[in-house]
């Protein structure tokens, strides 16, 4: 106990610093600025971290929840308070060492209010009551009687169905560990009876997922350095998906020598993309144009609306950090 009161207070200390900021913005299209003022900061709330992710902002309570994957815990973040552990162990609960990512990763709220975590180490994804009194309680573990490989992000449709990837990060050996039962990356939906259906297998790497604000339209993203793609899957009446196209081609920016891959994702309320990539975050137009980058300067991982759905909250490597916006996200 005393060894985490030590990392808590590190991180703590090492982000108090006022008026810290990082990276810059890099302006692809005029209307770049219709979403980020010219003069908007990105501001450093707290650094230290191994590997922050999966940012989630909590409204009944206004705070933010993110995952620190290889510290095995989730963070909590709030303005008058600084931050707190949430949360350990948050997505491995066995005999260490495991693998080098053994924590939760993407993070989302449901529609009853629970904090849903996509755990790497314990190969699931589970539901969790933010008031207390009840645990967790697993929303898939398996497909087709076999283990999932490391759930990684997840997001819920308006009719209570969840869509979540399945990427090899959490494993030892990653693609290659001998611990995988399935042959496929997958992405798949849960149904509200629980039924685990997988819904795109012909993935490398499929990390972030998000939903236009129409829901007929599921993102996905790929972080494969060859392969490194924005797509986008036409969501069918019964929650199937369509064989999907490459909205956005990110590879190019990969092989260029920019920080990152394309992983979290989020929509805001027009349908705009805001998905991390090479060189911080890229906003994209609906129809796959680039526009610009919030360019963080580090390998940028997750980002999530927060507060009144203005600001978006960044986890990029070391660092959780914010920027305001001039628009809204999707949900606020």
């Amino acid at each position: 106990m005393k060894k985490l009161s030590i990392i808590i207070m590190s991180i703590s200390l090492g982000c108090s610093a006022q008026e810290k900021s990082i990276g810059e913005l890099v302006a692809e299209d005029p209307s770049f600025y219709e979403f980020i003022d010219k003069e908007a900061k990105i501001e450093v709330l707290a650094e230290g971290f191994t590997w922050s992710e999966g940012p989630v902002w909590v409204k009944e309570g206004g705070f933010l929840l993110f995952s620190d994957v290889p510290q095995n815990t989730i963070f909590k973040w709030r303005a008058d308070e600084g931050l707190t552990e949430f949360l350990k162990p948050s997505g491995y609960t066995g005999i260490l060492p495991y693998s080098r990512e053994p924590g939760s990763n993407g993070l989302t709220i449901n529609s009853d209010g629970e904090l849903v975590v996509c755990e790497h180490g314990d190969r699931r994804v589970t539901r969790m009551p933010l008031g207390g009194g009840g645990g967790k309680f697993t929303l898939a573990d398996s497909w087709m009687d076999k283990r999932l490989n490391s759930p990684n992000d997840v997001i819920q449709a308006s009719n209570g169905t969840y869509y979540f990837t399945d990427p090899p990060y959490g494993l030892p050996g990653l693609d290659k560990s001998e611990m995988r039962e399935i042959d496929a990356f997958g992405v798949y939906k849960i149904d509200k009876d629980r039924k685990v259906e997988m819904v795109v297998g012909n993935l490398t790497f499929p990390n972030g997922v998000a939903l236009s604000p129409d829901e007929k339209i599921l993102y996905v993203t790929q972080s494969d350095p060859n392969a490194a793609y924005i797509l986008a899957y036409n969501v069918k009446n019964d929650g199937s998906l369509d064989e999907g196209k490459i909205l956005f081609d990110a590879t190019p920016m990969a092989k260029s020598g920019l920080k990152g891959l394309p992983d979290g994702i989020k929509v805001d309320r027009n349908g705009t993309i805001f998905s991390t990539g090479p060189g911080g975050i890229l906003i994209i137009s609906p129809n796959g144009k680039l526009l610009g980058r919030i360019d963080t300067g580090e390998p940028t991982a997750n980002c999530a609306w927060g507060e009144d759905g203005s600001v978006l909250y960044i986890t990029a490597n070391h660092y959780l950090a914010k920027i305001n916006t001039k628009t809204i996200g999707n949900g606020f």
